[in-house]
């Protein structure tokens, strides 16, 4: 219980202070005067607070958030109540919110955003940089998707689940990374690739084309059916499936590896389904039901429906291969856009319906999962943390007015219309805002009190 309630303080309060310092290094770089700037909502906790210079900097009663308080001509009674008082210092007309460019206090706005992006971004590549790149540690085919080969790489269709690749022209590979690089970087038109117990295959494809990278995508290592990892709170840990677990059968159809489950929980959007699985204490049949989530395909464009337990995986040896700067910084890009991209997809199905209310977890949820994830090591904390701090950013940008993507559709506003957005509209438009936030945060303890009860 510790560790989870230190984990959760560092999680939350890392995460709001980041944000917030974006808006103040962007206020502070724009020449507004910010009053104060404040771990919490509401008033100051007196012991908690110092000044210096202009600002007040403070830890707040209410633990849910931060702001920065910036001199404004716009004092709404929300925002007042929610940022502890109206400001008193007397400012000069030219250093208001209001005096400066649209574009700047755009800038200002999202800045915020940008600042928990860019957490994550440098956790991610960190994390790549200092303990290397995981790799599949494995040569063993799953399959091939004869469809996608192209004609100079047909005899890569010969291969069965359970052929073994050993080498690419002279070099031996180990791990499934290996292989694909090799593939990739053979200088010559025709490359031999040696499988265990068989003659080579000889695929002949131009150097640095893509269709080498879409034979390449024909073919799946096979990956053992053991979970990783559980999201708490989705379905698959609501049904008792915990991390190490093995699937053995998925509505009775044996599962030979890690993407024949997937599929198939791909293929019961909302279908109640029985899975088998295997543990050290012996085998144990659990009912789950996966989440209807919506999905685009990469290619077509087309949206489809797919179901979702909340289960990350398979579990593989902890192998890494070292990497340097450059590809650390770029794979951590990739991490942050992939992150951006799930959480983006899990609110527009919130908002149309296809993914449940019930998905949505609050303080308790980031909690349970924060304390889950530190007590497997630093590494799965820092993980955690950034995705936690990506999903700040989405949730900021929704266009709700006490958020900064409210915010940033009143600039949008006035920099079309010339004229701000002020007086009773913006008053409403804030309280209802207020009222969307308040209903949420309501929604989301009730699903967390739901979890903790089994209900």
């Amino acid at each position: 219980m510790g560790l989870t309630i230190l984990s959760t303080l560092v999680v939350i309060g890392v995460l709001v202070f980041v944000h917030e310092l974006g808006h103040f290094i962007a206020a502070k770089l724009a020449g507004i005067h910010v009053h104060r700037f404040s771990l919490g909502l509401g008033a100051p906790i007196p012991w908690l607070s110092f000044r210096r210079g202009e600002t007040e900097y403070s830890v707040s009663w209410l633990p849910l958030g931060g702001y920065v308080k910036m001199a404004s001509r716009l004092e709404d009674p929300v925002g007042t109540a929610l940022e502890g008082s109206a400001g008193h210092a007397d400012v000069a007309p030219n250093r208001v919110f209001e005096a400066k460019p649209v574009w700047v206090r755009m800038v200002v706005i999202l800045a915020g955003v940008v600042m928990n992006l860019l957490f994550a971004w440098i956790v991610f590549s960190g994390l790549v940089y200092w303990k290397g790149m995981p790799v599949v540690p494995t040569t063993t085919v799953a399959g091939v998707d004869r469809s996608l080969l192209p004609p100079g790489a047909v005899s890569l269709g010969e291969l069965q689940r359970g052929d073994r690749i050993t080498a690419v022209g002279p070099d031996s590979v180990r791990s499934w990374h290996a292989f694909t690089r090799a593939v990739i970087g053979a200088p010559a038109d025709s490359i031999s690739i040696s499988v265990a117990g068989r003659s080579p295959l000889i695929v002949v494809l131009a150097p640095g084309s893509d269709e080498r990278r879409r034979a390449l995508t024909a073919i799946r290592p096979l990956l053992a059916p053991v979970i990783a990892d559980v999201v708490a709170g989705r379905p698959g840990a609501e049904a008792g499936l915990t991390s190490g677990d093995t699937i053995v059968a998925f509505n009775g159809e044996p599962i030979g590896e890690w993407r024949d489950l997937v599929s198939r929980i791909e293929s019961r959007p909302g279908q109640q389904v029985e899975i088998l699985i295997g543990r050290s204490s012996g085998r144990v049949t659990i009912k789950a039901t996966p989440a209807p989530y919506d999905t685009t395909d990469a290619v077509t464009g087309a949206t489809r429906t797919i179901g979702r337990l909340g289960i990350t995986g398979p579990m593989l040896p902890d192998a890494r291969e070292p990497v340097g700067l450059v590809p650390a910084t770029i794979e951590g890009a990739r991490r942050v856009g992939f992150v951006f991209t799930e959480i983006v997809s899990i609110v527009r199905g919130m908002f149309s319906g296809r993914v449940s209310t019930r998905e949505i977890g609050g303080p308790i949820a980031i909690g349970m999962a924060a304390g889950q994830s530190a007590r497997r090591g630093a590494e799965d904390f820092l993980i955690f943390m950034a995705a936690i701090s990506v999903n700040l950013a989405v949730l900021n940008l929704l266009p709700i007015p006490i958020l900064d993507g409210g915010q940033f559709l009143f600039l949008l506003a006035e920099g079309i219309t010339r004229r701000p957005v002020t007086g009773r509209l913006r008053e409403w438009l804030t309280m209802a805002g207020f009222v969307a936030i308040l209903m949420l945060m309501v929604l989301a303890f009730s699903n967390d009190i739901r979890r903790l009860l089994g209900i």
